[in-house]
């Protein structure tokens, strides 16, 4: 029997054309799908001898800014890999500001996968410790990407703190002594709005209520407890010393407050305060005027708005800081007693040299 002789390519003439472009066509995507992979697990980001750095995204920037910055900062070690992904993600048409967390040795995938999802790393602010709403705006400026200027013009809006339902003077008493986390691009608005939300959570009714006890509007007891939070660091004599500030008011007798002068002549250097310190013409001089001064002095801690709020019954209307100097005060229910308790203690303080 005869056998037909094979010629070189006969097989292939044999295979249908249809079977022929599927094979081609999927070795294309084979090919397509291992170039894809390679580059999207391929390690991008290079941090030399970091493990993390936060990378910041400014409200309004667009893709070429985004990858411009990554590569001005030496973050990416393949600025076309990243930007050949980002564009098949349509990462490009979706940048989103923020801070975000870029790890070493993180691969293309998962940094575009980051970036496009917004997932950005909040910042830890603590608010406290402050005297004015100018220094709570540096504090916050130095954490968000609105800078201090920005903040403090909001603050300063009279349109802004009448709809927050504050003045000027009493704005600080909207914020509450605590450790937020906000993120990155939180604009001034959005942070007031917080604040609001964490002010109204705050005070309860049961705090409201107790406002109310005093006769003392919420703004009224925070200024009230930025006296006291000046007064002392003793959280146990604060109510007692609220105590005495609720008599003065009720008599309407001078609170004469020396840290409200400090604030007055806005010299915190001021150890001693003296008769020519309380000559100054400011509302905040409770030597000068009776009652409280127009608002907070300081943002009181919560201790020193909780002692306000419960206040203990007493006839004092008089202290002084004891002469041992530790801090703690000596109450009086008489001018002839407190001065008694004045002269051991200015004594201590001519011995100490304190001017």
């Amino acid at each position: 029997m005869k056998h037909d002789q094979v010629r070189p390519g006969s097989f292939l003439t044999r295979v249908p054309p249809p079977l022929i472009v599927c094979v081609i066509t999927l070795l294309l995507i084979s090919f397509a799908l291992a170039r894809y992979y390679v580059r999207a697990t391929k390690p991008i980001i290079h941090l030399k001898e970091r493990k993390t750095t936060f990378f910041f995204i400014h409200t309004g920037s667009g893709f070429g800014a985004v990858r411009d910055s990554l590569a001005k900062k030496g973050y990416l070690s393949d600025v076309e890999t990243f930007e050949w992904l980002a564009r098949r993600k349509h990462y490009d048409q979706h940048v989103k500001p923020g801070r975000y967390r870029l790890v070493n040795g993180m691969t293309n995938n998962m940094l575009v996968n980051l970036l496009r999802s917004g997932k950005q790393e909040p910042v830890r602010i603590v608010i406290q410790n402050v005297r004015t709403p100018a220094e709570l705006a540096g504090k916050i400026g130095r954490h968000l990407e609105a800078d201090s200027m920005q903040i403090m013009n909001f603050f300063k809006d009279p349109a802004v703190i009448s709809r927050f339902e504050f003045t000027p003077a009493t704005l600080l008493a909207l914020f509450i002594p605590d450790t937020y986390d906000f993120f990155w691009n939180t604009s001034p608005e959005q942070f007031l709005t917080r604040m609001r939300q964490e002010y109204e959570r705050f005070w309860n009714s049961r705090r409201i209520h107790l406002a109310d006890s005093l006769q003392l509007s919420v703004a009224e007891v925070v200024t009230l407890a930025s006296i006291v939070e000046k007064e002392t660091n003793k959280n146990d004599e604060k109510p007692m010393m609220t105590g005495v500030y609720i008599n003065r008011l009720k008599k309407n007798i001078p609170l004469q407050a020396d840290p409200t002068v400090i604030f007055a002549w806005n010299d915190y250097r001021i150890r001693r305060v003296l008769k020519k310190h309380t000559e100054i013409k400011s509302p905040y001089n409770t030597y000068y005027h009776a009652g409280l001064p127009p608002g907070p002095i300081c943002l009181p801690s919560i201790a020193s708005v909780d002692a306000v709020l419960h206040a203990v019954n007493h006839s004092y209307l008089y202290f002084c800081a004891k002469e041992d100097l530790s801090g703690s005060h000596n109450f009086a229910s008489s001018l002839e007693e407190h001065n008694r308790n004045a002269r051991k203690y200015q004594k201590a303080l001519d011995k100490m040299k304190i001017k």
